[in-house]
């Protein structure tokens, strides 16, 4: 049993000009002690789905069907106290910017003891100490003197190792990592890449790490789940979509990786992530896509299981392996 579901999980804005849809019936599922990239452009709806997760979505967005499940249990059903039990507690989320999510007039010791003292019950001298022992264990160096210091006063780095520090104050199931790595630069990024894979495995806590870098997929996750104008596209272990990308879009996003081991360095996906606004009723990367076939235009691809562990949403997939058998 998986320890996170979704089920058809789909995420309405409301605009002056009609509903956006930022997410479309996705479903992913996330175990125990697992690593799971979530991938895709900008605007493709990772952030959104993480948020939906946390039950963070406000108006004028709106989560209008599916479920989240938990351990069994849908928390799309809970009330708001309880979901506010389960934020922090059982799921906890590591930003995107790691020094504006810090308050900035209250010291990195006060907030990291605040989250021992709400989820442990502990005093405030006791509480204190453990934030002191959660610095340590995330690598920050001279962790007494740093529970003293602002956010200003730390760098990029720094500042996440403390985010990832207050996340697992509470010991949490799930992790959710929002592009852990923006902004750093390369061996402090290697690093904290380090961090979550080492945490993952002493803790045996499920981490959802959303990216659009293919090469910390490769280096970090147990398996990867893409994502492309709010649709899942495609989800299998991380060696099996390197060595056999099935949907258009990934081999893309594969092909768009650098390397100098080839005539040309780069290739870039043409086109741009299409308008969700008032979206066509057929795949989402029609416009964009070389394989396209008429039913493309017409019908929406679901996400079919092809392989042991392999899922893919593309007709043409379909309509080769038909053709095979």
């Amino acid at each position: 049993m998986s320890l996170l579901e979704l089920s058809d999980l789909t995420v309405h804005f409301a605009t002056d000009a009609g509903p956006v849809e930022a997410v479309h019936k996705v479903n992913l599922w996330v175990g125990a002690g697992e690593i799971m990239g979530l991938v895709g452009e900008s605007g493709s709806g990772k952030t959104v789905t993480a948020f939906s997760i946390l039950r963070l979505i406000r108006p004028p967005g709106r989560i209008v069907r599916g479920s989240i499940r938990l351990e069994g249990c849908d928390l799309l059903a809970l009330s708001e106290e309880e979901m506010r039990r389960v934020r922090g507690a059982r799921i906890s989320l590591i930003p995107q910017n790691p020094r504006t999510a810090l308050n900035p007039v209250i010291t990195v010791g006060g907030q990291i003891a605040r989250l021992f003292e709400l989820h442990r019950g502990l005093p405030a001298r006791a509480a204190w100490e453990r934030g002191v022992e959660a610095l340590d264990q995330v690598g920050v160096p001279e962790a007494p003197r740093r529970m003293r210091q602002y956010a200003h006063q730390l760098s990029g780095g720094t500042c996440q190792r403390v985010m990832i520090a207050m996340a697992l104050a509470s010991s949490p199931q799930l992790l959710i990592a929002d592009e852990p790595t923006t902004g750093l630069d390369v061996s402090i990024a290697a690093r904290i890449l380090d961090l979550l894979r080492e945490l993952g495995s002493r803790t045996g806590a499920a981490i959802i790490l959303i990216t659009h870098d293919l090469g910390v997929v490769a280096e970090t996750c147990h398996r990867v789940s893409v994502m492309h104008a709010g649709q899942l596209v495609e989800s299998a272990s991380v060696r099996t979509l390197f060595q056999q990308p099935m949907h258009p879009y990934t081999r893309a996003l594969v092909r768009s990786i650098p390397r100098i081991d080839r005539e040309v360095a780069l290739e870039p996906i043409p086109g741009s992530v299409p308008s969700l606004l008032n979206a066509s009723p057929g795949c989402r990367y029609v416009t964009r896509c070389l394989d396209r076939l008429d039913i493309c235009r017409q019908i929406l691809p679901p996400l079919e299981l092809i392989d042991p562990d392999h899922r893919v949403a593309c007709h043409a997939v379909e309509a080769s392996r038909a053709a095979v058998a």
